[in-house]
């Protein structure tokens, strides 16, 4: 077979998932790279997007092969669904069940290993959370990465990123840092110095918090903050092209769409919720964002998380139908493995499902559900591994670091290098997790689908080529991630229609902690209570009623949810 001549499928449903389905029958593949006699080889690997698709096709009805009954059902194996198992554990309820559509639970936040060296399959890191995610912090400090000397919090250096830690590719060479400041003029520093002053201003208003809690906002506040980032800026005056493509950089890092797609909310919130962006030059005292990072990225997180939980975890299974009555909630999933429907009966359940996947499969979803699903869009991602035999050719400039950004690049992210927090001391083979931002176009999520594993890593390759010319000879293996709907867009849309400022208890209902609950749990539970949208029986956690996805969102959402 001449993988070589393999062209694109049609832009079709029925198209994009025969190629997912065809994909284990032609790996691994083995193909000549471009510009190099070397043969690379590579597949599709973690995601399984034919599975998610079959929910588009309404499931016959059918007897179920056999019934469970638990007390509480999780539905999704994510960081909220990981995490709202915790919760229940912690408080002594043993009796629930994980249910995951994929081979292995944690959501985004999985990894894979390529020679033995981990690395990360989509989110890589954890910013030291700040004093209004105490729920993680907690978490942080049962896994030892945390603890109290002499009087103040300290994190494990280990876990800590090396320096160097991020660089940019810029003007031919690698700078320190991702802002552009190679050779830019006064006029940029001037509007590097205005936004800051902007941000500042936005932290003063204690608007910005990661997790988000319930906030009141003045009409005012309303017009500026629901509007696209990019028409913010224009109003502000912030039109320098390197400015400007930073930002949209780091929209489309966090958000995985840029300045023209999020809203002003979301674009402020990057840098407001933390500690600001700094002007280059600024005094050192001045408080700098820590990062904790693995090989594997954050399925350090969704590894710890699910270890306790043995078999309750329940993976490859597909949930169909969720049916809340008035003696219990009803689940009914396809077994992957047997192909068989079996029926879960439980007490409640806990939705820990993206808002589009709980919309389709909830009978009867309630109206909170419903106008979620309706303002949530999604990004598409493409998250390649790929291993290198040696160390890269380095152009002149900063040193390799964990991340590495090129300049100009409007999809691509970069990479980070899996081997960066190694003590190894002189460099060699490693891993480079290369990720690309799709946005929410839908045929971007067509053509993720419907591209063959050559021609993404193609486009791959291609990209680091411009800093590592030398990727074509040093790359020995490439595996393709492909994530169709991988995180809500914060768009302006989603601020127009703000959950935080529902109300009524047909919307959202507060979680009340019993004094059972709180003194079960080693840290009391003391946390302040996050709106929960809820029925009777029914609870959802997930990053998406957040508006946009981070660990800290997912983390705390599904934890709410999980309290008895």
């Amino acid at each position: 077979m001449d993988t070589n001549a393999l062209k694109p499928f049609a832009w079709s449903r029925r198209s994009a998932i025969a190629s997912a389905l065809l994909a284990p029958l032609v790996a691994p593949f083995i193909i000549t790279a471009c510009k190099s006699d070397k043969q690379i080889t590579g597949n599709f690997t973690g995601t399984s997007p034919a599975r998610g698709h079959q929910l588009r096709s309404p499931a016959a009805a059918a007897v179920p092969s056999k019934t469970h009954r638990v007390h509480t059902l999780i539905a999704g194996g994510g960081v909220a669904g990981l995490s709202a198992a915790r919760a229940l554990r912690l408080q002594g309820m043993e009796d629930f069940a994980v249910l995951e559509l994929e081979d292995a639970a944690g959501g985004n936040a999985r990894s894979g290993a390529i020679a033995g060296m981990a690395h990360p399959l989509g989110a890589h890191y954890l910013p030291v959370p700040t004093d209004s995610a105490p729920e993680v912090q907690d978490f942080l400090e049962e896994l030892g990465l945390r603890q109290r000397v002499a009087g103040r919090w300290q994190y494990d250096e280990r876990h800590l990123c090396h320096s160097p830690q991020e660089r940019l590719f810029f003007n031919g060479v690698w700078q320190d840092g991702l802002l552009p400041l190679q050779g830019v003029g006064q006029s940029t520093l001037a509007q590097y110095a205005h936004f800051a002053a902007l941000v500042e201003q936005w932290r003063n208003t204690g608007l910005f918090r990661i997790p988000v809690r319930k906030m009141t906002v003045a009409s005012a506040e309303y017009a500026q903050l629901a509007i696209h980032f990019a028409a913010y800026l224009d109003v502000q005056g912030l039109t320098d092209p390197h400015l400007r493509w930073y930002l949209d950089y780091c929209c489309r890092d966090d958000y995985g769409a840029g300045t023209g797609a999020v809203s002003t909310w979301a674009g402020l919130h990057y840098f407001a919720a933390r500690h600001g962006f700094h002007v280059p030059g600024e005094s050192d005292t001045e408080p700098k964002d820590g990062v904790l990072t693995w090989p594997e990225g954050n399925a350090h997180f969704t590894h710890a998380l699910a270890k306790p939980l043995g078999d309750r975890v329940k993976t490859g299974h597909l949930i169909l139908r969720i049916e809340e009555a008035r003696d219990g909630v009803t689940v009914d999933a396809l077994n992957m493995q047997t192909q068989a429907i079996e029926r879960w009966q439980a007490a409640r359940c806990i939705v820990a499902l993206p808002v589009f996947i709980a919309h389709r499969v909830v009978v009867n979803p309630p109206i909170f559900l419903h106008d979620a699903a309706q303002r949530t869009t999604y990004s598409s991602w493409l998250v390649a591994n790929i291993h290198i035999n040696a160390p890269l050719h380095d152009t002149p400039g900063a040193a390799p670091s964990w991340d590495n950004v090129v300049y100009g690049q409007t999809q691509s992210l970069g990479y980070v290098d899996a081997m960066h927090q190694s003590t190894r001391i002189a460099p060699g083979s490693s891993v480079l997790t290369y990720y690309r931002a799709l946005g929410s176009d839908v045929q971007a999520r067509r053509d993720l689908l419907a591209k063959s594993w050559v021609q993404h890593r193609d486009e791959a390759l291609a990209d680091l080529a411009a800093p590592h010319p030398d990727i074509y000879q040093r790359a020995v293996h490439v595996d393709i991630t492909r994530y169709g709907h991988a995180m809500a867009v914060p768009t302006p849309d989603f601020v127009l229609k703000n959950p935080w400022r529902l109300s009524g208890p047909d919307v959202l209902s507060p979680v009340k902690l019993s004094p059972a609950a709180r003194l079960q749990h080693p840290y009391g539970f003391n946390y302040q209570t996050l709106p929960t949208p809820s029925t009777t029986r029914l609870r959802f956690a997930h990053s998406d009623w957040s508006g946009y996805s981070v660990f800290e969102e997912a983390f705390t959402r599904g934890l709410h949810a999980g309290l008895l």
